[in-house]
C-alpha cells in the first residue's frame, strides 16, 4: 500500500468526509441551536433603543437521530475505496 502523500486528493477527500461526518454527529447529538437577535424597542427621531433577544431552534428528535446515523455511516464507509 502506498503512503498517503502519494494520493493528496484522496487524503483531502477523506478529511472533508470525516469533517462532514463529525459535524453531523455533533449537530445530531446537540438537539438544536440558539442565536441572538437585535430588535428595536423604541425609536424617537434620532434616538433608538434596542434589545437583544435570545432565540432557540429545536431540532426534532428523528432528525437528530438521522444525522447521527448518517455521520456514523460516513465515518465507517467514507474511508474505504
Amino acid at each position: 500500500m502506498a503512503p498517503a502523500q502519494d494520493f493528496p486528493e484522496r487524503t483531502q477527500t477523506m478529511n472533508a468526509t470525516r469533517l462532514v461526518a463529525l459535524a453531523l454527529i455533533v449537530a445530531g447529538a446537540y438537539g438544536g441551536f440558539s442565536y441572538t437577535k437585535d430588535t428595536t424597542v423604541v425609536k424617537l427621531g434620532p434616538l433608538e433603543i434596542s434589545a437583544k433577544e435570545k432565540e432557540r431552534v429545536n431540532v426534532p428528535l428523528w432528525l437528530g437521530i438521522g444525522a447521527i446515523a448518517v455521520g456514523g455511516l460516513l465515518l465507517a464507509v467514507g474511508g474505504r475505496k
